[in-house]
Formats: structure tokens, sequence, C-alpha cells
């Protein structure tokens, strides 16, 4: 019995160890699962990005028939700027609204909280 009671530590801590192997090992699978989805998310983008630019090119060659080659390219080109200059002004918008990152409704009301703790003025909501 006394053997037994003196392994414990032993059994425990061998156990422990595996435990903390089996967690590196599993961990180390699921960062190399994460890594190697990662680059082929990045390899995808990249022939989308490619596959844009073929079609921009059957685009200016489709208007290439009923308009000079490079009057169709430059139409292509006038659109796509458009786009660019839209999607542009509205990214600005939307991360001037987002400038200065500060919680500023929050800390008005917090400022409107401790007046009326204090006793000068109304509580928030009220």
């Amino acid at each position: 019995m006394f053997a037994l009671l003196a392994d414990v530590p032993t059994l425990v801590t061998e156990l422990v160890q595996r435990e903390i192997e089996l967690v590196k090992t599993e961990l180390v699978a699921k960062f190399k699962a994460i890594g190697i989805g990662a680059g082929l998310l990045a390899g995808a983008a990249i022939v989308l990005l490619g596959m844009l630019g073929v079609l921009l090119t059957a685009a200016i060659l489709a208007l290439s028939l009923v308009m000079p080659g490079w009057l169709a390219a430059l139409l292509v080109a006038a659109v796509l700027l458009i786009v660019a200059v839209i999607l542009g002004a509205i990214g600005y918008r939307t991360l001037m609204a987002g400038i200065p990152p500060v919680p500023s409704e929050a800390i008005d009301s917090l400022r409107r909280d401790l007046k009326a703790i204090k006793g000068i003025g109304k509580r928030a909501g009220s």
C-alpha cells in the first residue's frame, strides 16, 4: 500500500507530461493546417486577381469590335477609375466616422451620470 502511495506523484507527473505532449502535438498539427489553409487562400486570391485581369482584357477586346482598341481600353480604364473613386470615397467617410476611436457618447453619458450623482443637472436617460 505504501509503495503504491509512493508511486502516485511519479504517475501523476508522467500523466501530466504525456498530456502536455499530446497538447503540443495537437497544436502543432492544427497550426500547420491553419498555415497551409492560409497559403491556399492566398493562392486563390492571386489566381482571382489574374482572372480579373483576363476579364478586363476580354471586356476591352469585346468593346474593340465596335470601337477602336485604344478607345475601348480608355473606356474600361475610366469605368475602373470611377469605381475606385466611389469605393475610396465611401471608405474615407467610413474611416473618418471612426476617428478618433474614442467612445464619445459613452463618455458624455458617464459625465451626465457623475453630474447627477453630485446633484448637478439631470441623470442620463431622464
